[in-house]
């Protein structure tokens, strides 16, 4: 079926109700050929039509429509949506998610029904939550994502750092866990040790130690045999090797 009919069959098979629900059906229901952020035309999709989705296709549609809506929310807290707003999130549809072009068509649809749905977007993450509450590992990857959105200017603008401390509260991270993940986007080299969760005057025996956690949960083998959603593999690779490039740079500076 392809990537695009999980997703729509995973819709249509979870009745969603909520903001998500609504994220939906305004999406699905866009003219065709309309204009969006960063000049890209929406043309017709092709493939299968859309049918009651299994468990693994639910998860795909709720994790899709979760990032995207949650990402339009973040790209407007300031005020507008920039052009390195609009370049980062077309970054995780093409690297990190790896979605083909039908499949970012819509994710621009999705982006730009949530941007213009007077929702705010603590109900988002809420369900979000509810739908996910029980994979820590997807909690903490959505809020790297929501900052590193936030940081794509260079600055993290008071409106952004409160959506993310929401996203951070209702995610049971709780504001600690939001400032080692903000120190990912750090410059210098204690972003290292934030990647693994830890602050910079940690041992390197916590070190390792975090390091074995980490991989353990991001390990693609891992994430794929828990039936967790597509494109959440295709991220939980990329910070594989981001936890795999960070214990490697504190290990050469330790001489170990």
């Amino acid at each position: 079926m392809g990537l695009m009919g999980s997703i729509l069959g995973g819709m249509v098979g979870l009745a969603l109700g909520g903001p998500l629900g609504a994220i939906a059906g305004a999406a699905l229901g866009h003219g065709l050929g309309e204009q969006i952020p960063g000049n890209a035309k929406l043309g017709r999709m092709e493939g299968p039509g859309p049918r009651a989705g299994n468990p693994q296709e639910q998860a795909q549609a709720a994790f899709f429509l979760s990032t995207f809506s949650m990402l339009a929310k973040m790209a407007r807290a300031d005020g507008r949506v920039s052009e390195s707003e609009i370049a980062l999130t077309r970054t995780f549809m093409r690297q990190e998610l790896q979605l083909d072009p039908t499949a970012e068509q819509l994710a621009v649809r999705v982006f730009r029904a949530a941007k213009e749905s007077p929702t705010p977007f603590e109900e988002f993450a809420r369900q979000f939550y509810s739908l996910f509450h029980r994979e820590a590992q997807m909690l903490h990857a959505m809020l790297d994502m929501l900052v590193r959105l936030a940081m794509a200017d260079g600055e993290l603008h008071p409106g952004e750092r409160e959506l993310l401390q929401q996203a951070a509260e209702i995610f049971g991270i709780g504001l600690e866990g939001f400032e080692q993940i903000l120190g990912t986007q750090s410059e210098d080299f204690t972003r290292h040790y934030a990647t693994l969760g830890l602050g910079p005057d940690a041992s390197f025996e916590e070190v390792r130690s975090a390091y074995r956690k980490k991989v353990t949960e991001y390990h693609p083998d891992k994430v794929v045999a828990k039936g967790l959603p597509e494109e959440f593999v295709h991220f939980a690779e990329t910070r594989f090797r981001e936890i795999q490039e960070a214990y490697e740079a504190i290990r050469a500076k330790e001489g170990r």
